[in-house]
C-alpha cells in the first residue's frame, strides 16, 4: 500500500490566500480536485496535512466532501515542507505500507493517469525504486513516491534549506523517472500570476 500525503500546510505568502482553496478553471477547489485525482489514480488512503493560519478554513472545505480524507495538523510549519511530510509519515507508517506519495497542493492540476503510472512503476520495478517521480524534457515534477527504505532518511534529513529534495538527489541513481505528458505535474502555482496563467482565473474573482 502507498498512501498519499497532500501538503496543504504552507502559509501561501506569495499567493496571498490558501492555495488549497483556489479554484480550477471549472470552479472546483484545488484541495477537492487533488484528493479526487489521487483516489481516481489508485490511492486508497489520502492524508491532508494542514497548519495555521489556514487550518480551520481548509478543514471546513475538506469536511464537505462525501468521503473526506484523514487530516493531520503540522504544529511547526515554519520548519518547512519536510516537517509536513514527517507529520504525515508518522500517521501513515504501519506494516504493509511500501512507500508514500507526496503531493503538494500547488500541483492540484495533475491527471489521474500520472498517479496510476507512478504507482505502477513502483509496484513493478525490481528491486523497488527508492524514488519515483514524473519527468518530461529533463524536468521533474510531482507527486513523488518515496520507497519505505527512505523513511529513515527522511526522518533524519535536515529540514532546511532543502529538506526532502536532498533525499531525492542522494537517491537519484536508485530512482525511476516516469515519462508523462501532463503539464499539471510540472506547473508550480505559487503566485497570482501563475494562477491566472494556468487556470484563466484571477484571485480577485475568488
Amino acid at each position: 500500500m502507498i498512501p498519499a500525503l497532500v501538503l496543504a500546510a504552507g502559509a501561501s505568502q506569495r499567493m496571498g490566500r490558501p492555495k488549497a482553496l483556489l479554484k480550477t478553471a471549472s470552479g472546483e477547489l484545488f484541495i477537492h480536485r487533488l484528493i479526487a485525482t489521487l483516489r481516481e489514480g489508485g490511492v486508497d488512503d489520502v492524508v491532508v496535512v494542514v497548519a495555521e493560519p489556514h487550518a480551520v478554513q481548509v478543514r471546513a472545505a475538506i469536511e464537505t466532501m462525501r468521503v473526506p480524507p484523514r487530516i493531520v495538523e503540522n504544529p511547526a510549519p515554519s520548519r518547512g515542507q519536510l516537517s509536513s511530510i514527517l507529520v504525515g509519515l508518522d500517521l501513515v507508517d504501519r506494516p504493509g505500507v511500501t512507500g508514500v506519495m507526496v503531493a503538494p497542493v500547488d500541483h492540484a492540476l495533475i491527471q489521474p493517469e500520472t498517479v496510476r503510472l507512478l504507482l505502477e512503476a513502483h509496484r513493478t520495478a525490481q528491486p523497488a525504486p527508492a524514488v519515483v517521480r514524473p519527468a518530461f524534457a529533463e524536468r521533474h515534477g510531482h507527486p513523488v513516491i518515496f520507497d519505505r527504505s527512505l523513511f529513515g532518511a527522511l526522518r533524519h534529513a535536515s529540514p532546511e534549506p532543502e529538506g526532502a529534495r536532498a533525499v531525492v538527489r542522494a537517491q537519484a541513481r536508485d530512482g525511476v523517472d516516469v515519462l508523462v505528458d501532463d503539464p499539471g505535474a510540472f506547473d508550480d502555482i505559487d503566485t497570482p500570476g501563475d494562477y491566472e496563467r494556468l487556470t484563466g482565473r484571477s484571485c480577485s474573482d475568488i
